[in-house]
């Protein structure tokens, strides 16, 4: 899960592992979407959102807003500390740590009666809702940002705008290789897994949809066990030896 490269012919396990761990964003996704009507993983939306509030007049609300993704950026912060640090000085990096905390942000969301006095996706209020965007946008960064450094930053689990033109360039590159030539192997193996992606986030949104309808918060569970099954394995991934 947290030693292969995307362009590498991984085997069937660590390509399972990236599919459930891109099953798990859009189950985030839609789970926050649905509780809050924001996309948490969407960076995009939270800078559009501001722009809108600031047109309206709505300042308080712009820049509450504007500090929702900060915490996603914060994620991928403390993940770069916990991982890309350490790998640079030839350190074991800390996988278990960043994905050990993604869980915990996750189990917390899934008490989100603690944090919001409305019951589940009847507010779409920020102030009824800041507390849980800021934990599943910082869930997203911690995993996002430790799956894109253990693929050599190929890999995306929470959005797939990134995934999506890779694809397309991926299928152009196609058309420019001979049938001989191994770089063609290399970009279908490469395309497979984008598209494995891409349907395992989809998947996902459709079963966290399914799921938070019926239990509200407490779909939260499920990619909160996820992450620290990959926290599991990544405390089994802690070698000296990575290169990004």
């Amino acid at each position: 899960m947290f030693n292969h490269r995307f362009d590498q012919n991984a085997n069937n396990i660590v390509v399972f592992h990236w599919f459930l761990l891109s099953l798990s964003g859009g189950f985030i996704n839609a789970g926050g979407f649905l509780a809050t009507g924001r996309f948490v993983t969407h960076v995009t939306g939270f800078a559009t959102l501001f722009g809108t509030d600031l047109a309206s007049d709505q300042i308080r609300a712009a820049f509450g807003i504007l500090s929702v993704p900060v915490f996603f950026l914060l994620g991928a912060f403390i993940a770069g500390l916990l991982i890309d640090r350490p790998i640079h000085r030839k350190k074991k990096p800390h996988f278990d740590w960043v994905m050990g905390l993604c869980g915990l942000c996750l189990f917390l969301a899934a008490g989100g009666n603690l944090f919001s006095v409305e019951n589940f996706g009847e507010s779409f209020g920020l102030e009824h809702n800041y507390a849980l965007l800021v934990l599943l946008c910082l869930a997203s960064g911690l995993q996002n940002a430790a799956i894109t450094s253990s693929s050599g930053k190929s890999v995306r689990t929470t959005h797939l705008t990134g995934l999506t033109t890779d694809l397309g360039l991926g299928l152009a590159r196609i058309f420019s290789f001979d049938l001989n030539e191994k770089p063609l192997q290399a970009e279908v193996r490469a395309n497979y897994l984008r598209i494995g992606s891409i349907v395992s986030f989809i998947l996902g949104s459709a079963l966290g949809a399914a799921v938070f309808l019926k239990l509200g918060y407490f779909g939260f569970f499920l990619p909160a066990a996820i992450s620290f099954y990959a926290a599991w394995h990544g405390r089994k991934a802690k070698v000296s030896a990575h290169t990004l």
